[in-house]
């Protein structure tokens, strides 16, 4: 009698670990992809908002104000910004995306009353003109880096890191290098550009205070310096950019997005937002800069009950990258042009994924023009239609925001408070400080 075939699963080597075994010994490398994380992490999902009963009123949604005005940079600059909302755009360069993506973000951004950030590579024409508040960074590849546009920004930010790849650099792939990108960036046209991990002019936090005192006089004082960090060793970050002169802290958790980078980095490198955010609230006030200080949460904020648990942890804004992209059509069935809907199974197919699971942004192939240099793939992308569909995505944020906000007996977002909060799992009560719910356990503490 024939033995049963042994058919119990191995959780060391299961499907997943054995392609990318018997991809590596094929291929001899690593593999790229772009956007973020896709492994299970904890998030905001496993935080709930205590809302107001008998114990607490709530404020009538139709008839009191929930204030949502935001102050960004009050700091030392002359001319910080004032958003109307909470919910910035964070950045993503073109080359990543292509010029019609970057123009519908600035749109969009121009129309909510709030900011778009340039990304790697410079700030196109398009770009600046759509973008009533535009904030461009300043990255170690410094590619396309202009002072004369520096002057024309309305904030600068210095990024040292990237939740997606802490610790490592950019990359765009020569497929994506097209004629303009490759003008933009004086590299050459059809290469692989990949950018340096850290700056080339300084080696610790006394060289970036140097570099802040730079940007702050080529500017006249005029405008806010952010300094951005990938989500590490979060709380010694935030207090070497604070004492470095910085505006305001940009923290980017692990679930943040990226056009290209080695997997590796994606899934093993930095830690969750949701932990991210807190050791940066914390750091600042144990510096007694809650508030002096502004802090900017990103990574994986995907909807408005985000926001409002990040505001909640002790951030002052979000800033929303995959999100943004998928509101722009980013891994949609197809694309519209008019009033016909197009299909593009077929282009999805030729990439090896389907609708909802692609990850290809780093080949330039997008089936919906989003993340692409391909004129005709462009094409697909109109940024009028795209721009108000990413309008009404940061408008549905902003509302859900200021319901949970109202729920909660607040009259400003800004006075949502880590009390406010509970915990539906242990690791998620232990990342983010607040109690398991319907206990007072906080664990660790």
């Amino acid at each position: 009698m024939a033995r049963p075939i042994q058919t119990e699963p191995n959780h060391s080597y299961g499907e997943a670990t054995l392609n990318y075994i018997h991809r590596a010994a094929e291929q001899g490398r690593y593999d790229i992809r772009g956007l973020g994380a896709k492994r299970a992490l904890p998030t905001f999902d496993d935080l709930t908002f205590l809302t107001a009963s008998a114990s607490r009123y709530p404020l009538e949604g139709y008839r009191e104000r929930c204030d949502t005005r935001t102050v960004l940079g009050d700091r030392h600059a002359a001319r910080p910004l004032e958003l109307a909302i909470p919910i910035t755009i964070a950045g993503m360069s073109f080359g990543a995306l292509s010029a019609r993506a970057k123009d519908a973000l600035g749109r969009a951004a121009s129309e909510m009353g709030t900011s778009t950030t340039s990304g790697d590579g410079g700030m196109t024409p398009e770009e600046r003109e759509a973008s009533e508040t535009l904030v461009y960074q300043c990255l170690p590849s410094r590619y396309g880096f202009n002072p004369d546009d520096v002057r024309r920004a309305d904030a600068i930010e210095v990024v040292i890191g990237q939740g997606a790849k802490p610790g490592g650099g950019g990359m765009l792939l020569g497929q994506k290098m097209g004629e303009r990108v490759a003008r933009m960036r004086t590299l050459p046209e059809g290469i692989d550009q990949r950018s340096a991990c850290r700056h080339p002019d300084w080696t610790g936090s006394d060289d970036l205070a140097i570099k802040i005192a730079e940007l702050r006089e080529i500017t006249d004082w005029q405008v806010p310096v952010y300094v951005k960090v990938g989500a590490t060793r979060v709380a010694n970050d935030v207090k070497l950019a604070v004492a470095a002169g910085a505006d305001v802290v940009v923290v980017d958790g692990m679930q943040g997005g990226t056009a290209a980078t080695q997997q590796v980095f994606i899934e093993h490198a930095g830690i969750p937002t949701l932990a991210a955010v807190r050791q940066a609230a914390d750091a600042l006030a144990e510096l007694d800069r809650s508030g002096e200080v502004q802090l900017i949460v990103s990574g994986g904020v995907r909807t408005g009950a985000d926001v409002a648990k990040a505001l909640a942890l002790g951030a002052d804004a979000v800033a929303i990258g995959q999100g943004a992209l998928m509101a722009l059509g980013c891994n949609r069935a197809g694309w519209w042009q008019g009033e016909t809907f197009h299909d593009a199974s077929d282009d999805y197919a030729a990439l090896g994924t389907a609708p909802g699971y692609c990850h290809h942004c780093h080949t330039g192939r997008c089936p919906v023009g989003v993340t692409t240099q391909d004129p005709e793939l462009e094409k697909r992308l109109d940024p009028g239609a795209a721009g108000r569909w990413v309008r009404n995505y940061l408008q549905t944020l902003n509302m859900e925001l200021t319901t949970l906000a109202r729920a909660c007996g607040k009259s400003s977002v800004h006075h949502l408070e880590r009390e406010d909060l509970a915990a539906l799992t242990i690791e998620a009560a232990a990342m983010a400080g607040v109690p398991l719910a319907g206990t007072d356990w906080v664990p660790g503490r």
